[in-house]
């Protein structure tokens, strides 16, 4: 079986715990986000052997580069920043509230890289521009920062549900009570907010060198650069 076989596996695991997520909210029953946290580790255990594949396949084809050269193997690599971000913070903060809109994230890119027809699966040969040694750096450092990133934008989403919705009557039985404290998702969003900014930063760098290896110029002021430093 391929890498990008097992990962159309992957896309399907990650929607079963989307889904168990949204159940625990609904049942408030912890059993589902018991389930739903074993199946994202598992996806996400997963997942990380289909991108050690992809590589491995990459260098039996003669190609030999990281799978990070293009827009699937973007995608692909993005879910997963994404998946292995928010369990580290379900470790620390002990509570899988965040499931619900973190892990729809990873199904979103996953199953768009896996299923749609626009995007090409095939590993490629690397153009010379990309064969870089700080190809690896920029784009692990950069979405890294995304994943951060997004994970601070569902916190913000959680913090203004959480927030609207309330719990005045103290009613141990709301669905809220599953959520973290306000005071924590601020806390989380003002840590990964901050991540987000130190690695993306360093994203930028690495970036600006590999530029000036690849083309001779740190900056050239194209659109992406631009809005990048924005």
């Amino acid at each position: 079986m391929t890498s990008s076989a097992i990962l159309a596996w992957v896309t399907f695991i990650y929607l079963g715990s989307a889904i168990f997520y949204l159940a625990r909210i609904i049942t408030r029953r912890e059993i589902c986000g018991a389930i739903a946290a074993f199946a994202g580790i598992s996806g996400l255990a997963v997942h990380t052997i289909a991108l050690g594949m992809s590589w491995s396949e990459s260098y039996r084809l003669g190609i030999g580069h990281a799978p990070l050269s293009n827009f699937y193997e973007s995608l692909v690599f993005f879910a997963w920043c994404i998946m292995l971000i928010y369990y580290i913070a379900e470790s620390r903060t002990r509570n899988r509230g965040l499931g619900v809109f973190v892990v729809p994230l990873a199904f979103i890119s996953l199953a768009y890289a896996s299923l749609s027809p626009d995007v090409s699966s095939q590993i490629q040969p690397l153009v010379p521009a990309l064969k870089s040694n700080w190809l690896l750096g920029h784009v692990v450092t950069c979405f890294l920062g995304y994943a951060f990133f997004a994970l601070a934008f569902c916190l913000g989403a959680l913090r203004l549900w959480k927030g609207r919705s309330g719990n005045p009557a103290g009613n141990p039985e709301s669905r809220m009570d599953f959520l973290p404290r306000l005071e924590i998702i601020d806390e989380l969003i003002y840590q990964n907010s901050f991540l987000g900014l130190i690695i993306f930063t360093l994203g930028i760098m690495t970036g600006a060198v590999w530029a000036q290896r690849a083309w001779g110029s740190y900056w050239s002021w194209d659109p992406k650069e631009t809005w990048s430093l924005v």
